[in-house]
């Protein structure tokens, strides 16, 4: 997901009690969550080579205890102060944990196991940004604020966000769950019809940032791709279908896949449609 919801988690963990087992907790913490996003310094070697390193290694579980490291040595570093480094290097390693469960959870995906494999796994169930998660994370990262503003005027005491923390990583986790049996009925009501006379070859539904009941379908058949705009509170009209049709293969698509960049792409899309002019 995008780096303010990863921030954000991170800081939501340090308040929710992690802050009481190392100082700097809620830096490292966000400093962590967002550490495997370090692959953007690929884009300077052009757009090739950032499609074929990001979310690769930095985002991958076999390299997650060494990425765990940087955000302690970079607080380190920067705090100029002496840390418990068992403990910092733990919580590092819940918040490097943290973003790539986000990054899991989306249809854009991450390869778990590279360099090992290339294979890329995904949820589908978040959009980059989501306005409902986000709004409860920033709930939760402004409360202390706007209690101790509150408190200053009446003189009580100011509220430390423990108590919104874990409410946020609470309902964070109930809303994706809820999203999972949605996602389930999408592809339940995609996977359901024959189209042209015919079982799909593949079905997927795809999240929309705003309400988690509005999908976007995708049917493949033998022919072409077809893409809907849904909402499983209701039923699929399947009538409203876009579609785009597969073109013959061609030998050129084959001598397209022998190259570097087509095999680049490739491995990166999901569902490839080709064009020739």
């Amino acid at each position: 997901m995008e780096n303010l919801t990863h921030s954000l988690t991170g800081l939501a963990l340090s308040r929710a009690g992690l802050n009481r087992y190392c100082p700097e907790a809620s830096f490292l913490l966000i400093l962590a969550a967002n550490i495997p996003d370090i692959d953007m310094v690929s884009m300077f070697g052009g757009p090739l080579y950032n499609l074929s390193v990001h979310r690769g290694f930095t985002h991958s579980v076999l390299f997650l205890p060494l990425m765990a490291v940087v955000p302690v040595l970079i607080v380190a570093l920067i705090k100029r102060k002496r840390l418990p480094w068992r403990a910092a290097y733990w919580l590092s390693c819940i918040g490097v944990i943290s973003h790539l469960l986000l990054d899991w959870s989306m249809s854009y995906g991450i390869r778990l196991l590279a360099p090992l494999s290339n294979h890329w796994y995904r949820l589908d169930l978040n959009f980059l940004s989501d306005a409902v998660i986000l709004a409860v994370l920033l709930l939760a990262a402004l409360g202390p604020a706007l209690s101790k503003l509150v408190s200053g005027e009446i003189g009580a005491r100011p509220s430390s966000g423990k108590g919104l923390a874990i409410f946020a990583l609470s309902f964070f986790l109930r809303y994706d769950f809820g999203r999972y049996l949605l996602h389930q009925r999408a592809i339940a009501q995609l996977d359901s019809h024959l189209y042209k006379g015919a079982a799909p070859l593949r079905v997927a539904a795809f999240p929309t940032p705003v309400s988690p009941f509005h999908w976007l379908g995708l049917v493949e058949t033998s022919s072409d791709y077809q893409l809907f705009d849904m909402n499983v509170a209701g039923q699929l009209d399947l009538k409203s279908g876009d579609i785009l049709y597969k073109p013959a293969w061609q030998p050129e698509f084959a001598r397209a896949q022998r190259t570097v960049e087509f095999r680049t792409f490739l491995d990166f899309a999901q569902f490839p449609i080709w064009f020739t002019e």
